[in-house]
Formats: structure tokens, sequence, C-alpha cells
């Protein structure tokens, strides 16, 4: 069947549904523009390209936001200048079928099996041993050119034979690229660990034993460990059937964590059992003795009767996404959880060089300003999580923080926070540089882009070869 179209709706009519209302629309158009206008001065040691995915419906019409045709928009600094803006659809089966639902174009329907080149890719892009990839975790991954035209399906030689998490982790020690991929059908095996060489080679795939086709969106990685989540929101196959987001909020089934050394086999897996809740993202893990210390977003529970999903704050301010930590102690079995900030935010980071270590900062969005005002959040671990914060003007709503090292950097903080920012009341968009060791301070510089950004979902810096 066609998903139903009504067509492009009145992104100002707050009949519209959320995902298509307000700067959640999709744009129409492909644009490259050269030259850009800038404000401020861009650090003249900023050379590379600011790449981000998000959903953007072709037709205008999506039954959800995380379903939309994937859309990456580069920006790319050099010598103090912008040199340019692009925006391009990411060229996959669904974008050649508008209006197709997803399941019919994919799934087979007497092995019940689905063809994983079909895919939206619009939820990550990432650039690991020299290829460009957008990412969405229940598909292949698809690889682009430096100017975001697509080459393809990316199946690492064909030893990929699951989907691929939209949220890898790249070791900055080893160079390696950690991921798994779920397998969301009807039998076992649902959960693969991968392992791939600094070269690209996949070197290694794990099947873990996980207790159904839980939605894993993301997992977390330490120096030696990786982290899978096992969590209670399910996939159904008869609501895939239907179309939308085929996941439900099952309470029986259970919430747990399971810790396994990164080069390690199924039989190595030693899970934890925490309370139950969703993990749409993790900040960062680290290796602490016996412990395993992972933090992310947290929610007490999801989809409970539906699918939908906003930014808009929940009635209650406990049902928001808060920053967390778990602790697995690896010797006793042992787990103990905390909240580490009562205030909502959401897309964690941290800076590259710390993925998997005991960095002291981290950075996530603020989503739920009453006027609309966008806040990025640091966070300080060295000192109790303490936070401090940027604050955008009213009605200036920011994307996912992307943290950037200064040249010549001495402390953890010296560089750069990254994002692209829609200013509400003039309807554009912009792209903003901070000082990430003075984060409350005016902007560095801001990038005029010669159209509306959609609020996105995943980005990377992908620096120039040096």
């Amino acid at each position: 069947m066609s998903a139903t179209m009504p067509g492009r709706l009145d992104r100002f009519d707050k009949a519209t549904p959320w995902h298509l209302r307000d700067n959640q629309a999709p744009v129409e158009e492909e644009v490259t523009a050269f030259d850009l206008e800038v404000t401020g001065a861009i650090p003249p040691e900023l050379k590379g390209r600011f790449l981000r995915n998000g959903a953007n419906p072709q037709t205008g019409w999506s039954l959800h936001w995380f379903v939309g045709d994937g859309m990456v928009h580069g920006i790319e600094l050099e010598d103090g200048k912008a040199n340019w803006y692009r925006n391009r659809y990411v060229k996959t089966p669904m974008l050649a079928n508008p209006g197709v639902d997803r399941t019919e174009l994919a799934l087979n329907t007497e092995t019940f099996e689905f063809d994983l080149n079909v895919s939206a890719a619009n939820t990550h892009v990432i650039e690991h041993a020299g290829r460009i990839l957008a990412l969405e975790e229940g598909s292949f991954p698809y690889e682009l050119t430096p100017e975001l035209d697509t080459v393809g399906a990316y199946t690492f030689d064909g030893k990929l034979t699951t989907a691929m998490t939209a949220h890898p982790k790249i070791c900055p020690e080893t160079g390696e690229l950690l991921f798994f991929g779920m397998s969301y059908g009807i039998e076992a095996p649902f959960y693969t660990y991968y392992r791939v060489a600094a070269d690209g080679t996949l070197v290694q795939a794990t099947q873990i034993d996980v207790n159904g086709p839980s939605m894993s969106h993301d997992f977390a990685a330490s120096r030696n460990h990786v982290i899978a989540m096992d969590l209670p929101v399910v996939f159904n196959l008869e609501l895939a059937m239907q179309g939308g987001m085929p996941f439900r909020w099952e309470p029986e089934y259970g919430a747990r964590m399971g810790v396994l050394p990164r080069e390690g086999g199924e039989g190595d897996v030693q899970w934890f059992e925490i309370e139950d809740c969703f993990v749409f993202h993790t900040l960062n893990a680290h290796d602490d003795g016996d412990e395993v210390v992972v933090r992310g977003c947290r929610v007490p529970e999801m989809w409970v009767e539906g699918s939908e999903i906003s930014m808009d704050a929940p009635a209650n301010p406990e049902d928001a996404p808060r920053l967390y930590e778990w602790r697995l102690n690896r010797a006793t079995g042992a787990v103990s959880e905390q909240l580490l900030d009562d205030r909502s935010s959401e897309f964690p980071r941290v800076p590259d060089a710390d993925a998997g270590f005991d960095g002291r900062y981290g950075y996530t969005m603020n989503i739920l300003q009453k006027d609309g005002a966008g806040e990025v959040v640091k966070y300080d671990f060295a000192n109790g999580a303490a936070r401090s914060s940027h604050v955008f003007p009213a009605g200036h709503a920011v994307g996912e923080p992307i943290f950037v090292p200064a040249a010549g950097a001495t402390n953890p903080d010296d560089g750069y926070i990254m994002s692209i920012v829609h200013d509400a009341p003039e309807d554009s968009s912009y792209f903003a540089i901070l000082d990430a060791s003075n984060i409350e301070a005016d902007p560095v510089a801001t990038v005029k882009l010669p159209q509306r950004v959609p609020s996105g979902f995943h980005g990377s810096w992908v620096a120039d070869a040096e």
C-alpha cells in the first residue's frame, strides 16, 4: 500500500502534525551557495566541512518525524571563510519511490526478510577511513562524496549483513569504528556487534543474545568495553505492516545493559538489570577500575500508547530526557544509578578525543525553553556535572552541539562548539560557532545560510586531511 499523502500542509497551522510544522517542515529545494556572509571571525584553523543529517520528506508528508527522506546539509570552512553551503537528498530506493510505504518496498512477505538497501538514510552522517556515511538504524549505510552526492549503499566489502546503527563510535586511540546492527524481525539473532579497523576493514562480527527485537537506537563504548542496551521499547511486526513507527513500550520486557570486552565473544557479555527506562542517546562511557560508567539522556518510559514524538515540554517535567549516570560493577554485578541534572537536555556529545575515556566536559542542547530560546549546555564532570550554558535569543532554536578542538589546545575545552540555529522571528537559519571555553559569551562567528534549515538530527565535523 502507499502512505496517505494529503500534500504539503500549512507549516504554521497548529493542526498540522508537529513533525511537519514550523521549522520541522521540509524544504523543497536542493541549494548550492558560495561565499557565505560571515559575522565575526571564523577561526582560521577550522578547515573542513560541518555536515548534518535530518528528515526531509520530498512529498511534504510523512507519517512520523523519523521516517522522512534523508537530507544532508553541509557548510565548508577554510581560511576564515565560509566557502559554500549545500543541501542534498541521499538517493535511496525510498526517495525513488515517493509515497510508497517503506515496508512495502523492503519486506519480503514470503521470507519476512527486509531489503537493507531500502533506507531513509536520515539520522546521522560520519566520516571514517576516508568515507562519508549517511546512517539510519534500519538499513545499510549510504556513502556520500565530499560534495554530498550519493555514491550508494555501503556494506564494508559485503561483510555487513545487518542494518547499521546511526550512532557508531570511533576510538580516538585505535581509530576503530565500533557499531552494532539490529534485525527487526521475528527470529534471532537480533543484535550483532561489529568492529572495523582504522583502515575501514570489518574485522569482527559478534552476535549478542538479547531478549527480542527491542529498539536499540544507541549504545556506548569505553576504551576496553562496549555496552549494549536492551530496553523495553519493542518492535511490532503488525504495526510495521500498518506503516509509521512499529515500536511500543513493553514494561514486562525488562531493561538491562550488557558489557562486552571490545574484542570479546558472545559468551563474554555480562548483563546488568537497570530500572525501566529508554535512552535514545548516550553521552559517553569510560572504565573506572571494576566499574564501567555510562552517561546518557534517560526517559522513564515512552511510546506507551502510540509512537508520537515532539520536542514540546511534557506535562510532567520528569518525563523529559535528562542526563543520567549508570555505574556497572563487573566484579560484584552491582548497579548504581543517579540523575545528574534535573533539567531537560538531549543530543549529548563529547569531544571526539574523549570518546571512551573519562573526559572532563560534555555538551547537550536544551529543547524545552518556553520562549523558544535554544540553549547549549556544558557539563563539567570534574565538578559534579556542574552546568553552564549559552542561551540564544528568544525564538532561536539550536541543534546538536559539535565540539571541534582549537589549534594548539592545552585545556580540554579549548575549542569551538558548532551548530545550526533557526531564527523563528526571521524564519531563517544560521551557523553558529561558540567558544567552548567561554560558553556564555557571544558567538565567535555566525554564518548566514541561504535558506531555512529544518530541525534535524545528528552530524559531524569532517576536518580536511593534513
